[in-house]
């Protein structure tokens, strides 16, 4: 008859399946991985190019140089871009592959 202050939490994603950040990344189909890999590329490459940019204005401001904005883009934002976009692709890739062989 007493009341019970116990709670109880339950995840929506089963435990064995891939989580990041609580956000489930196992059950993406290969539609689903292209665009994530894409969005996590692009983010890669503006946060990159601004962190360049921010690096070029400190630069140029202690030492009152005239460094290109441009390097920021080319030394930093597409090798960085590229880099999470490649790296995203294999891991979220293999995921699906995974998830495809075990259905089969």
């Amino acid at each position: 008859m007493g009341m019970s202050n116990e709670f109880r939490q339950e995840s929506a994603a089963p435990p064995s399946q891939t989580t990041f950040f609580g956000i489930p990344i196992g059950d993406y189909g290969w539609f689903g991985t292209l665009l994530t890999s894409a969005a996590l590329g692009f983010i890669a490459f503006f946060a990159g190019t601004f962190l360049g940019i921010v690096g070029i204005l400190a630069f140029n401001s202690t030492t009152h140089a005239n460094a290109d904005y441009a390097a920021s883009y080319r030394l930093v934002g597409v090798p960085l871009g590229l880099l999470v976009l490649l790296a995203s692709l294999a891991y979220l890739g293999t995921l699906w592959v995974r998830r495809k062989l075990r259905k089969a």
